[in-house]
């Protein structure tokens, strides 16, 4: 009876009707309903993604658990006993790490409150992490809030988390399994939850500002120093190049933060700033906002750089340096590296996939340099039929290192040749490249599982460029091998390169630093040196078809057509578009 009630509830606000619920509920019943095709009357389980899928998450939210750590600690300190659940998913959704009581593991994990569960929105439908990453707000989803039956028994509230550039990185979320009936009775739970997530991007900022001016502020002088409101971090000219998501709706009053001048935000400049450090009295430490208000501030200066330790010679480190210099401080790509350099002086095929433009090319010259095998042949397989293709086996003597460029173009006739030329020739170690993962190469039609297992004795999978935590590293390094070190970024062009998405990765990244070094008038590349990223429209693009080609699939359609996820949503509604049943 009760589930019946549900469904026409749900049945109502598709007609236009109100029925008292938040409207980021009823927004994402709709949603439920219209976009993602799914049945209120369906018990769906919760969906725990493959343990594969999980480890490749949560190393890439690594940094991230390492800055709320402390913060999901206290908080869970503070509601042990209550029985409520901490879950710290990712920007799409997959709890990466979870603060619960050990007694309840086995229900937890049956509602999906537990490590590797997947909470984005058109898998569960609605429910506190997936409004949030929606709406980008804390929201709280209570009991029959929720879209599927399977999950009304719960209370979740949750918060987003963003990084210092301003994107959402994370959501924290407390959720209990069994609550008050009233949804009022979640209001402390929200104060916590947002008031954590506040010190996680605080956290997060301090850590990777420790060069840089930092400058917090808070509305009471008394908690300044100890538990301030918002920050932002700057460099040495004054210039935002990092804030808390507080600090932006306190200080650019709707615009644009990163890039811009403290002195044109607040009435301090860069010189003042060691008058508001700890030695004065908090209550001098005013600061004037732009809208006539005042806030107290906290200036922490930077720290002393460091003594650089003396880095090991080239050939001292495995693979003669040549596969550990592909990448900076990233987590995922030294281990990626580190399994790289093992397998470099094996007879295993490998396997290295990505997108374009990610180095996958790059990856394989450097295999094949720390294998110190004597010859390198490329094969495109777009272009190779069969008889290319022997030819191409044919023209190396000894040992070799065989690159299979686009694995997934190869054609029909040269997929049935090439087994019987790797037999024949054993001398030959092929490192192959697709810009499909290796799942989706491994069910690709032109290619035979046999086959595909026969090149993918080891698989590496580059991440995008929007991913990896080594951005700035890879700047400086292409910008000093197209300059000769002589070129240098002002912090509004670094902040502008650190903040695009780079559909087009590493090859993007590249021309767009040759366009800014031909353009800069002197030694300094500013912003307005940096070529406009390209924006496709949506509009000349059939959006049912894209949304078919990524099985309706939000975000990935959103990638695809260069957007972002809202104006999706937005060309949905006007197309009246329907998600397959």
């Amino acid at each position: 009876m009760v589930e019946r009630r549900h469904v026409e509830e749900i049945a109502q606000v598709l007609d236009g009707l109100a029925t008292g619920r938040d409207s980021y509920v009823d927004a994402s019943w709709r949603r439920c309903v219209e976009l993602y095709g799914m049945d209120p009357e369906r018990s769906e389980p919760a969906h725990i993604v493959t343990e594969a899928e999980f480890r490749a998450h949560r190393d890439q939210a690594d940094w991230m658990i390492g800055a709320a750590r402390a913060s999901l600690q206290s908080l869970f300190r503070q509601v042990a006993g209550q029985n409520y659940v901490l879950l710290l998913t990712d920007a799409k959704g997959v709890c990466v790490d979870f603060f619960g009581d050990s007694l309840f593991a086995d229900e937890l994990r049956g509602a999906g409150l537990y490590l590797g569960s997947n909470w984005s929105e058109e898998l569960a439908g609605t429910c506190g992490v997936g409004a949030c990453i929606v709406t980008g707000e804390p929201v709280t989803v209570h009991q029959d809030d929720h879209f599927g039956s399977a999950h009304t028994a719960l209370s979740c509230t949750s918060a987003p988390i963003h990084d210092s550039l301003g994107q959402l990185a994370a959501v924290l979320d407390i959720s209990l399994l069994r609550s008050p009936s009233a949804k009022s009775s979640q209001n402390l739970a929200m104060s916590l939850v947002t008031a954590a997530a506040r010190r996680v991007e605080m956290a997060n900022l301090m850590a990777a500002s420790r060069r840089e001016w930092v400058l917090r502020f808070s509305s009471s002088p008394e908690f300044l120093d100890v538990d301030p409101e918002c920050a932002v971090a700057l460099d040495g000219s004054g210039r935002v190049i990092g804030a808390t998501h507080a600090a932006k709706r306190m200080l650019s009053r709707g615009g644009r933060l990163i890039g811009e001048r403290i002195d044109g935000l607040l009435g301090i400049g860069v010189d003042d700033l060691p008058d508001l450090m700890r030695d004065r009295p908090t209550e001098e430490r005013v600061v004037a906002l732009g809208d006539g208000g005042a806030v107290f501030g906290h200036a922490i200066a930077p720290q002393a750089p460091r003594r650089p330790r003396t880095a090991p010679s080239p050939a001292a480190r495995p693979g003669g340096g040549v596969l550990s210099g592909l990448a900076g401080h990233d987590p995922a790509m030294t281990r990626l590296l580190s399994r790289a350099e093992r397998l470099a002086g094996t007879p295993v095929p490998l396997l290295v996939c990505g997108e374009s433009g990610s180095g996958k090319t790059k990856l394989a010259r450097a295999l094949h340099m720390a294998s110190r095998r004597a010859g390198f042949i490329t094969v495109d397989c777009a272009g190779a039929g069969a008889a290319e293709m022997a030819s191409a086996f044919d023209s190396q003597a000894g040992p070799a290192t065989l690159l299979l460029r686009r694995i997934e173009d190869l054609s029909a006739s040269a997929a049935r040749a090439l087994p019987g030329l790797l037999d024949a020739h054993p001398e030959l170690r092929p490192v192959t490249t697709s810009d499909l993962a290796p799942t989706a190469l491994l069910s690709h039609e032109t290619l035979p599982c046999a086959l595909y297992h026969r090149l993918a004795g080891a698989a590496f999978e580059l991440p995008p460029l929007r991913e990896r935590q080594d951005l700035g590293w890879l700047i400086d390094r292409l910008l000093r091998r197209r300059s000769g070190g002589e070129m240098r970024l002002t912090p509004s062009a670094r902040a502008e390169l650190m903040a695009r998405d780079w559909p087009g990765n590493l090859r993007e990244l590249g021309h767009v630093l040759d366009v800014a070094c031909a353009l800069a008038e002197g030694a300094v590349i500013d912003l307005t040196d940096l070529p406009e990223p390209p924006r496709p429209c949506v509009e000349e693009q059939s959006l049912e078809a894209v949304l078919d080609a990524c099985n309706w699939n939000m975000a990935r359609a959103a990638r695809r057509l260069g957007v972002n996820r809202s104006t999706v949503l937005r060309r949905i509604r006007k197309e009246g578009l329907r998600a397959p049943n």
